[in-house]
């Protein structure tokens, strides 16, 4: 199974976790929510939907379409496919979330993984933040090499072009030191009683996203900022 291809499974089985949907509203939650996935078409979406249905991780249920489907034409007409995610489905996924490997921190895996946080425990959500973390740092510290080796020969649209680059990756490094603060005030605060526990409002069980004074936030899943 290709990266991208397994990237799609792990999104389609979290959103079939939060509810049944058909194809339809799938693929529209999939561009509209995860922006990772504007790409996919329905020729992509549906042989993934049956490869999870052969797997024995969904089930197809008739059911009315959507109502901002297309209409489909009256010659052919066929009933709706609601896609449920079965008790072997929900277990497989769990243990997609547990994953913490070098994958979960590429680019595309990440803004996947970022979409199900609410669903992940706070120490999956760490790991997988400082290793993402870990993989741009890596990435800006040749980043900068380059630039300091290239800066002479290059001309100025060329440098600013590079200049942006880092930029948006120096962002992300910033927004990601953000989060995995929260995430261990969050875990400390837990540590240290039901009291302190009462007093957080922003940091629980379900996620410890910082509140931003801007809207400088990098979107996991704009390339610009990978």
């Amino acid at each position: 199974m290709s990266r991208r291809s397994g990237i799609l499974e792990f999104a389609v089985l979290g959103l079939l976790r939060e509810s049944p949907m058909h194809g339809y509203e799938l693929r529209k939650r999939l561009n509209t929510s995860l922006g990772v996935f504007r790409a996919f078409s329905y020729g992509t979406l549906y042989p993934c939907l049956k490869t999870l249905v052969a797997n024995g991780w969904l089930i197809e249920e008739s059911g009315p379409g959507p109502a901002d489907a297309p209409a489909a034409p009256l010659a052919g007409r066929r009933a709706k496919i609601v896609y449920r995610l079965t008790a072997e489905g929900k277990e497989h996924f769990e243990d997609l979330l547990a994953q913490t490997g070098p994958d979960a921190y590429e680019d595309e895996t990440f803004a996947a993984r970022f979409a199900f946080f609410g669903q992940t425990s706070r120490d999956v959500r760490m790991r997988v933040l400082e290793g993402r973390r870990s993989r741009l740092e890596e990435r800006l510290e040749k980043m900068r090499l380059s630039f300091a080796r290239t800066r002479e020969r290059l001309d100025d649209y060329t440098l600013e072009l590079q200049r942006h680059g880092m930029e948006s990756v120096e962002r992300e490094v910033r927004w990601l030191n953000e989060l995995i603060e929260s995430e261990r005030a969050g875990r400390d605060q837990r540590r240290s009683g039901p009291e302190s526990a009462a007093q957080q409002d922003t940091s629980g069980e379900t996620g410890g996203l910082p509140r931003h004074r801007d809207s400088t936030r990098p979107d996991p899943s704009d390339d610009t900022a990978m």
